[in-house]
């Protein structure tokens, strides 16, 4: 009998927790290991996405180009229905098309730079010094009144490097596997966690900047009024060559162009501050051209299926989904074009090895979800929830189960419940035949911050799978570094296996998956 990655069909007809007879078709599981593992597409799905199309930001030209091409390449593979569909208003779009910026005295060193989005350019080669402005209150920043025109800002705010002792790659351990595995339900049918540890991060980042935040936007109100050429900005991760870059300002229709700012690794960035506190004079020159796309406001998402075949379940559908859209730095190879290369490939897989589901299988690959999950919340309420009443609607009533993968390149090691007890039993049986793939776990507890949340907020079984964390928070989420090199193809083919797995068997059981209980 034919082994695939290492363990046979027989060795999966053999394992405990499942009843293959009622819930897992056992052929077909080992239909889709074999074209997953073996005959995977997954890697020139990804090039395609990243190094052929570019960055994908909301609305920007390259993101266009990627849904065009998803759009297409689905079509090609005889997926049924793929359109670029509209969910509403996001705003305008956003390219980049140069960028440069140097120091020319006391001796000249280009430096690495990337602007925010939705950021004005330069209007040309713009030369001068820079200002050193102490942005630690409204008030203070106020004191600078008069002194910005011509000049490149950079804050006072030394960030001192950090020598890198831990690995930038990990791994879950079977110690933390565990312990996801046996958290408990709390009060009120939440999972045992809200967030992940990285999350948790971000958010205390975030909050411990909101009064330097005020001062900023005051400053940068100033700057704009009496011509500054822009001002540069750097953070404690930005090292070694790695700049995270997200954020930038407003995007909607009437917003104006918002103050060039650009981001710096720190040694760059220290080495001004360092400079210009000492006395020493320092000039710069620098160029940036950028571009917005105003003349089309709407969000569009990618939507493709593969029809039901069953006459009583055809009209339930089962999704899969992840963001398309990315920051503007890199290529948003981790965040996300792994996942939505993925679930392109769970599509590819299901109709190559002539699947019929019973149910409808729909992929969604969402627009804007780096905005706020913008492309599926407004995929969701028009599709499942009554435009008159914003209650759910019959369509609601037919939905079996989301599945969604925004957590980098790292291979499935379980999911998350999102504090819906009644899939536990039902997910462990799923995972049984993957488990030597090292897929295990599941969880009682949330995890948030993408497209599942949207589903899991109108009352619709929505769920993120646990994936290893790799570089994604150390080296690649929303850096310049978010290139095509940092992917794993083995984590990516077996994701794609995983996930086409459970979507074929929420297509294929009884009855839809369970929801939770309504508060």
């Amino acid at each position: 009998m034919k082994k695939i990655m290492g363990i046979g069909i027989a060795a999966i007809l053999a394992m405990p927790l499942l009843n293959f007879a009622q819930e897992v078709d056992a052929s077909m599981m080992q239909k889709i290991r074999e074209e997953g593992l073996q005959h995977s597409k997954v890697m020139d799905i990804v090039f395609n996405l990243t190094d052929k199309n570019g960055n994908r930001l909301a609305n920007s030209a390259g993101y266009m180009r990627a849904a065009n091409y998803a759009k297409e390449t689905l079509t090609g593979w005889g997926i049924e229905n793929a359109k670029l569909d509209a969910w509403g208003e996001f705003g305008k779009g956003w390219d980049l098309e140069k960028m440069y910026l140097a120091m020319t005295a006391p001796y000249y060193k280009p430096f690495l730079a990337w602007p925010k989005t939705w950021t004005a350019g330069t209007k040309g080669l713009k030369k001068g010094g820079i200002i050193v402005v102490d942005a630690k209150d409204s008030a203070t920043v106020e004191s600078y009144r008069g002194q910005l025109k011509g000049k490149l800002i950079v804050i006072d705010q030394a960030t001192p490097y950090k020598q890198s002792f831990k690995a930038d790659a990990t791994r879950f351990t079977d110690e933390e596997l565990a312990k996801m595995a046996a958290a408990t339900m709390q009060a009120g049918g939440r999972g045992g966690q809200t967030m992940d540890t990285a999350q948790q991060r971000r958010m205390r980042e975030q909050m411990s900047r909101t009064g330097t935040a005020r001062a900023l936007t005051i400053l940068k109100a100033m700057a704009k009024e009496e011509g500054a050429v822009g001002m540069l900005s750097s953070a404690t991760r930005n090292h070694d060559g790695t700049i995270f870059s997200q954020g930038g300002g407003s995007y909607k229709a009437t917003d104006p162009e918002n103050f060039l700012d650009m981001a710096l690794g720190i040694e760059d960035y220290n080495t001004l501050l360092r400079l210009a506190k000492s006395g020493t004079e320092v000039s710069m020159e620098t160029e940036v051209k950028t571009k917005f796309q105003d003349k089309d406001l709407q969000g569009y998402n990618v939507i493709a299926e593969i029809p039901g075949s069953d006459p009583d379940l055809k009209d339930e559908v089962v999704m899969i989904g992840a963001h398309l859209d990315s920051w503007q730095s890199g290529t948003g190879a981790t965040d996300n074009a792994s996942g939505s290369a993925v679930m392109m490939e769970v599509m590819r897989i299901l109709k190559t090895i002539g699947a019929h589901p019973k149910r409808t299988i729909r992929i969604g690959l969402w627009s804007a979800e780096e905005q706020g999950l913008l492309g599926s919340r407004g995929y969701v309420k028009k599709t499942f929830m009554d435009a008159t009443t914003n209650t759910p609607n019959a369509a609601h009533e037919k939905f079996a189960g989301y599945f969604n993968i925004d957590n980098g390149t790292g291979k499935v090691r379980g999911i998350y419940l999102q504090g819906n007890e009644q899939c536990g039993p039902i997910f462990k049986t799923w995972l049984a035949p993957f488990a030597d793939l090292g897929a295990t776990t599941v969880t009682i507890s949330n995890t948030g911050g993408t497209d599942h949340q949207s589903f899991d907020a109108v009352g619709l079984p929505g769920f993120q799978f646990i994936q290893d964390p790799m570089e994604y928070d150390t080296r690649t989420h929303h850096s310049n570094m978010d290139v095509y090199e940092h992917l794993s193809e083995d984590d990516l083919k077996q994701i794609a296996t995983v996930v086409a797995a459970f979507a074929y068997n929420t297509a294929q059981r009884e009855e839809k998956l369970p929801r939770k209980p309504k508060k």
